[in-house]
């Protein structure tokens, strides 16, 4: 558990009455990025908490019922504790706080609040998990050297991937990321598509595109993408290769088929660690049968060195209307 040592020194929180308290954060550089510009951070808080907050100089007044108070002091003392370790706050930041706080029944459990399990170092910014089974999955991948995850859209399993492998690519654990993924169907025809081979991948390979550039920059992507260390190509191009120092992430897999996802695992050789992501809900080939992300899951259930993380709706870290959303596609599909 990662918490900061001078936290108690940035914040202190004083109890005014059974309906209000102060909080005072002492830092004007970590008071501006949790109060957030024209005071949104602060605005968006106070909505889900259902309170009433206000902001002077570095005061934070909260007024509202006992646990509503409890939960936007400790949500405070979280966003904190998140600037201090990882020198950031993001929007999704403040979802996760309040909702990490409000799940704690005993709020005197404060070091759970308080404390960041990992953080993953990248070249933009620092990585934390953001719900526990994303921990779990963090801890996974760290660990092990074939992992498979399944679940919704906005669960973080292709992000935190590849943040890992960036990571390890940095300190030299591994020489090479491979990221890949189907495009458009497991037969892979791409022919009709205009322009070159790369012209043609490269919409499909965007979204590994953005996780990259989010966590490197775009000039040191296309530096390392030059040089060979970051490699991003469509499934088709791995058959035959032995992978070795290399961390390989296949995205998107449920549009692979069984001997697709069976030929990305065999090519896994020495130091090397491979992930298999994908949404069974998001199947888009013509035959849904013909996905072997399911299948695959299935098969390799008895092989113990192979762990299997499955995320719902409740981990997604994305806007809070995706959880939502993907909760009432679900009651319906299941009708």
């Amino acid at each position: 558990m990662l918490e900061a040592k001078n936290l108690n020194k940035e914040i202190s929180i004083k109890k005014i009455d059974n309906e209000t308290s102060n909080i005072k954060i002492f830092n004007n550089n970590i008071l501006a990025e949790i109060v957030g510009e024209f005071n949104k951070n602060l605005i968006k808080i106070e909505k889900l908490t259902k309170t009433q907050i206000f902001f002077r100089g570095n005061s934070i007044t909260v007024k509202g019922n006992k646990e509503s108070i409890l939960i936007v002091s400790n949500s405070l003392i979280f966003l904190v504790n998140k600037f201090l370790v990882t020198s950031s706050i993001e929007d999704n930041d403040i979802n996760y706080s309040v909702r990490k706080v409000d799940k704690h029944k005993d709020m005197s459990k404060s070091n759970n609040i308080r404390s960041i399990d990992q953080v993953i170092k990248t070249p933009r910014r620092s990585v934390i998990p953001k719900s526990k089974q994303q921990s779990e999955y963090l801890k996974t991948l760290l660990n092990e050297d074939i992992v498979i995850s399944l679940g919704p859209a906005g669960t973080g399993k292709s992000f935190l991937a590849v943040s890992v492998a960036v990571n390890m690519l940095m300190e030299k654990k591994v020489e090479k990321v491979i990221l890949s993924r189907p495009a458009v169907e497991a037969g892979e025809r791409l022919g009709f598509l205009p322009g070159d081979l790369k012209e043609k991948v490269d919409p499909y390979l965007q979204p590994l595109y953005d996780a990259l550039y989010d966590l490197f920059g775009y000039e040191k992507v296309q530096r390392k993408i030059e040089t060979g260390e970051i490699e991003i190509a469509p499934l088709a191009f791995m058959r035959g290769r032995t992978l070795k120092n290399s961390f390989a992430i296949l995205d998107e897999a449920q549009n692979a088929s069984l001997t697709q996802i069976k030929m990305f695992l065999t090519r896994i050789g020495e130091n090397s660690k491979i992930v298999i992501n994908g949404d069974p809900s998001q199947i888009d080939l013509n035959n849904k049968k013909q996905s072997g992300l399911l299948q695959s899951k299935r098969i390799l259930a008895d092989i113990k060195e192979i762990k299997c993380i499955e995320f719902d709706h409740t981990d997604v870290v994305r806007h809070p209307l995706v959880s939502k959303i993907i909760q009432a596609y679900q009651q319906k599909t299941d009708d």
